[in-house]
Formats: C-alpha cells, structure tokens, sequence
C-alpha cells in the first residue's frame, strides 16, 4: 500500500522519535493541595527541576478524540507519586521492569488501571520503559494519598539517583538488544 493509499484509507503513521513531549496542558495536574505542594516542593528540592529521570511522550491522539498512546521511559528506581487518572489506561512494559505495590512487571507484561483508581510504581534497576494506552485522548494527573512518608520516598529516590539518571542515556529496550524503539535524547 502507498502513502497515498494509507492516507486515503484515514491510516495515520506515527513514531516515538518524533512524538513530544507530554505537557502539563496534555496532562492538567489536579488534587494540588497544601500537601501536595509541599510534597513536590520537596521533590524539586531533591532534584527533580533538572527533569533528568522521565521522558514521556505522546505518540499518538485519534483525530476527534477516542484514543490516545504515550510512551515513557523512567530511569533506575525512579518512584511516582501516587495518582489518577480520568481514564482507563492499559500499561505494557516494552523494557526493562517495574514494581507495582509487590509485583514485579518485567517486559511482555502489563496492567491495567481503572479510571480513577490511585497507583504508583517504581521503575526497577534498569529502569522501564511503558506504552499506556487510553480511551482518551485528553486526560489528567490527580495526585491522591501522597503522605509525608511518600513524598520523602519519591525525593529520596532523586537523592539517591540523579547522578545515575544523568548517564542512563539509552533505555533499557535498547541496551538489552532489543530493536531500538527510542531516538533521539531523554
């Protein structure tokens, strides 16, 4: 099939290479709480402004809404805050592994996570890399149950990594010899 055949027949061709970025206007944050900021006040403290430990992107949105698709990469240990979302969300691990709650999700595998229903996870040694698949394509963050004690785990996992996350500059899909899905810098 051409490329004019695909554009006729409404395909649409995308690529983690030339996604962007997901932004707060993408994702709008809400649940921000004195808490919260406090809790992130501190996690910015501990590291986070140099954004060195994530890079997700959204690879695709269904022209008028329906569907969308991001890919992250978290780098060794890297910890989220405890979250929802206002949408279901399908996760396949593409490399490396992750923690949720005393599972480990290896590469192959997934979950799933109703619309707001609150998670966390940590991305393993190696860290991770996931594909989330939505049934929207607009959708937001809602920090929920981030104690005290949670907010200095995530600023601990900054503390303790950030040196580490600097150099991890090749996700674990690619440093396992697995074909690269990943171009361009963190």
């Amino acid at each position: 099939m051409s490329t004019a055949d695909n554009a006729q027949a409404g395909i649409t061709l995308f690529s983690i290479a030339g996604a962007p970025a997901l932004q707060e206007a993408d994702m709008p944050m809400e649940g921000m709480d004195e808490g919260v900021l406090a809790g992130m006040t501190q996690v910015m403290e501990a590291g986070a402004a140099e954004d060195v430990g994530a890079d997700v992107r959204c690879v695709f949105r269904a022209p008028g809404g329906g569907l969308s698709l991001c890919y992250a990469w978290f780098k060794s240990g890297y910890l989220l805050p405890r979250h929802s979302h206002d949408a279901d969300c399908a996760y396949l691990v593409i490399g490396g592994e992750l923690r949720l709650g005393n599972r480990v999700v290896r590469k192959g595998e997934g979950f799933f996570v109703p619309k707001d229903a609150p998670y966390s996870y940590r991305a393993g040694p190696e860290g991770v890399e996931v594909m989330e698949f939505r049934n929207a394509t607009g959708f937001n963050f809602v920090f929920k149950g981030n104690d005290a004690r949670h907010w200095e785990r995530v600023a601990q996992a900054y503390r303790d990594n950030l040196p580490a996350w600097k150099a991890e500059t090749i996700p674990p899909s690619t440093r396992t010899g697995d074909p690269a899905i990943h171009a361009g810098p963190a």
